[in-house]
């Protein structure tokens, strides 16, 4: 139980200061989600993203929605704008008696009356300088109804299904506001808020009358100049007036009446939505009861869902030169039982928007687009939880990042945080496009990538350079896969004294002198230089040694740290065999060149060892140090004695059991007064042979011979193994040992013990 405070606290101080600063970038994104501060550059990089999930949808054609254009060739064709009123007339009638069109919409007003006939001009004429001619006046009476344009339009439009546009203006007040959906008695006491417009450049009298209803084509822009969203209701006095997409639409849908409308089925959740300025409604009450509700946030606004880039190519909405419909040259089949909006692209008329999909859009558009999600009975809102939403999921994310990327590499943190970016630009635009819901999205971003950010620099500026710090130290000493393996945790290694058990090697050339007396210079640098770097390969390559020192001809290495390993003593022995592989391969070289032979002597052994960054002030090391080091020292120096090429001690025979060993001898080296037994590995268990297991055998059964002081039958043994390895020196040294001792009987107390006075 107590290891578990002891790991919580280790983790707390590896990853605790990185955890806490995403918790805080995570805090602060929360907050803004939660509206308890607000950020300019938050909010544009939503709109930004907004224009983007619009981009992404492609335009598809409407065919119900047809728009009328006053283009170049109109103008070419009947003459600059404004037309007269009678050509209007005539477009109405051709709209709506030819084509059929079942509503239309005109996205131009005519505040002014037409005087273009020249009727009122005869007309004051006739009771001024020409009242003395009284065919004039009757003339004139016959005329009026041809000359009268706004007459003839106003007859054009009755009993037409034709809606009139008028602009919210304030600083006047020109023409006649249609009847309003409703005014504040209506409401019964309830409060709406609309945007309340103190004046108005509406339709001369005449017209307003005459026509089916009218609706605004005010547009309000955000403050960085993009049409996002439009009024659907707006207020001049005491009364509401619809804009043009919603008095049209509601004229194509045969409506009988526009309502507000709050949501009465969850009380509280109204509440919450006024407060948070979020979402009611307005009903289109249809025939037969049928109501179509249209989502609403701040001053009845609601979303404008933009579909393609807009104008005659945009593949959203069909485009017909007026031109055409007034001469009948469109076909019928394009405008009959269509929703028709009268609008002009022509040059020097042209009244373009910007907009999130294009900063030249063409403004009848707006209202097409928004008559097409009424008829769709489909609105982008952001519904009243948003808020919540938007900071629950920025905490959720912003934890599971800051806990989870403080612990992985930096190749999953990578992949990790580009998942999760990916998954929440999907899943935002997934409930966009299939569910029709608004979720604000840079804040999550903002903070997914900063927590990234964060974790990348501090991997870089605290984990990367300790790693480096540690491929310094340790780069020098243990193999490069090692190294990378401990600059995963860089914090578990470091040059502190430690004991541990290891096993260290020491490695030395046989009758070093006499060879460099043998070579010049140049040769013997060449020499050693072939020799200490395969023997270095093989040490810290083939089994992760750690290479400790070169003294002169001699190397130095153990295993077991930095890195710790299990089978350390396993590793040392296999390495041990190797290098005398290696040794024998460069020999062959050597004898080539002429130089002269090479041959090692290796000593191993196993134990506690005290190992960490030992030195000076002025020069230091990472090494091991201790009696176990002492012994094997000596006994890579008494290979030579046994005529060997490796000795290892007892303690790193019982620790790597997987190889075959020959015991050489008991011995007590200098300055160690216990005997301790030597051998010398042969290869792995697996891959010794049946002759070799047989000598290795019967040595050991005249080894026993010798400690039992049976010198016959240890010199019989003996004499059959020269016969199969007539040139093994350890035969010979022990031929001459039990020569001795016959000459000179250890007595009855001899251990078999033999001791060595010098290193």
């Amino acid at each position: 139980m107590r290891l578990l405070p002891a790991k919580f606290s280790k983790t707390l101080t590896k990853y605790g200061p990185r955890w806490l600063l995403g918790i805080l970038i995570t805090m602060a994104g929360v907050f803004y989600a939660l509206g308890w501060y607000s950020n300019d550059t938050v909010a544009r990089l939503d709109n930004l993203w907004s224009g983007e999930r619009m981009k992404l949808e492609k335009p598809v054609l409407d065919k119900r929605i047809v728009i009328v254009d006053i283009d170049g060739k109109s103008l070419t064709e009947f003459g600059r704008f404004p037309w007269s009123r009678n050509v209007q007339g005539t477009l109405i009638s051709q709209l709506v008696n030819h084509y059929q069109a079942k509503a239309v919409g005109y996205d131009i007003s005519f505040p002014e009356p037409d005087t273009s006939s020249g009727y009122s001009v005869l007309e004051k004429l006739s009771r001024t300088e020409l009242k003395d001619v009284p065919v004039l006046r009757q003339r004139l009476e016959e005329l009026k109804p041809m000359m009268d344009y706004d007459g003839v339009f106003a007859s054009a439009l009755k009993e037409k299904p034709v809606i009139l546009g008028f602009n919210l203006s304030p600083d006047q007040i020109k023409g006649t506001l249609p009847k309003p959906l409703f005014t504040e008695a209506d409401l019964n006491g309830r409060e709406l808020t609309a945007y309340n417009a103190p004046g108005f450049e509406a339709n001369v009298p005449v017209l307003t009358q005459a026509a089916a209803g009218a609706g605004s084509f005010s547009v309000v822009t955000d403050p960085d100049g993009i049409v996002r969203t439009a009024y659907l209701i707006q207020q001049v006095g005491d009364s509401y007036y619809p804009s043009l997409s919603l008095a049209t639409a509601s004229l194509y849908l045969n409506a009988l009446a526009v309502k507000p409308l709050l949501d009465q089925n969850v009380d509280k959740m109204s509440d919450l939505q006024r407060e948070s300025g979020g979402y009611d409604y307005l009903t289109i009450i249809m025939p037969g009861g049928v109501q179509r509700l249209i989502p609403v946030g701040d001053g009845m606004s609601t979303v404008v869902q933009y579909r393609g880039v807009g104008g005659p190519r945009g593949g959203s909405f069909r485009y017909v030169s007026a031109a055409d419909v007034l001469t009948g040259r469109a076909p019928v089949e394009l405008l009959k039982g269509t929703v028709v909006l009268i609008g002009t692209t022509a040059p020097g008329l042209v009244d373009l928007r910007a907009t999130p999909v294009n900063p030249e859009y063409p403004g009848v558009e707006i209202h097409a687009n928004l008559i097409r999600s009424m008829l769709d009975n489909r609105f982008k809102q952001r519904p009243y939880y948003s808020f919540i939403a938007e900071a629950a999921s920025v905490l959720m994310v912003g934890l599971a990042l800051s806990f989870g990327l403080a612990a992985l590499s930096p190749l999953r943190a990578i992949l990790s945080g580009v998942l999760v970016l990916a998954a929440s630009l999907a899943a935002n635009y997934y409930l966009y496009r299939e569910m029709d819901l608004i979720f604000d999205l840079a804040m999550l971003v903002i903070v997914i990538v900063s927590v990234f950010v964060m974790n990348v620099a501090w991997g870089y500026f605290f984990e990367v350079r300790k790693g480096a710090a540690l491929v310094s130290r340790f780069g020098e000493y243990v193999a490069p896969e090692l190294v990378a393996e401990m600059a995963e945790d860089p914090e578990k290694y470091n040059m502190d004294g430690e004991s541990r058990e290891l096993t260290v090697m020491f490695v030395d050339v046989r009758g070093f002198t006499t060879i460099s007396e043998g070579l010049t210079p140049k040769q013997l640098r060449e020499y050693i230089n072939l020799y200490l770097t395969a023997m270095s390969e093989d040490i810290r390559s083939a089994h992760q040694g750690t290479l400790d020192k070169y003294i002169g001809d001699a190397v130095m290495a153990f295993w077991g740290a930095p890195v710790a390993f299990s089978d350390h003593a396993s590793r040392g022995v296999a390495t041990s065999l190797l290098m005398q592989a290696s040794a024998k391969r460069l020999n062959q070289d050597f004898i080539a060149r002429g130089w002269p032979e090479l041959k090692i002597g290796i000593g191993l052994n196993s134990g506690l060892m005290h190992v960490g960054d030992m030195g000076s002030n002025i020069r230091r090391a990472y090494t091991v140090m201790g009696d176990a080091v002492n012994l094997g020292s000596r006994l890579e120096g008494i290979t030579k004695v046994y005529g060997v090429g490796i000795t290892v001690g007892e303690a790193t025979r019982a620790a790597a059991t997987e190889f075959t060993y020959r015991e050489l001898d008991l011995v007590r080296v200098k300055g160690k007064n216990e005997p301790v037994a030597i051998f010398e590995p042969i290869a792995l268990e697996k891959d010794t042979d049946d002759a070799t297991r047989h000598e290795v055998a019967r040595w050991h059964e005249a080894l026993a011979a010798v400690r039992a002081q049976r010198w016959d039958d240890a010199s019989a043994i003996i004499a059959e193994l020269q016969a199969l390895s007539p040139d093994r020196g350890l035969y010979h040294l022990y031929v001459e040992r039990i020569a001795y001792y016959r000459a000179h009987p250890p007595g009855a107390d001899w251990d078999g013990v033999t001791t060595f006075e010098t290193k």
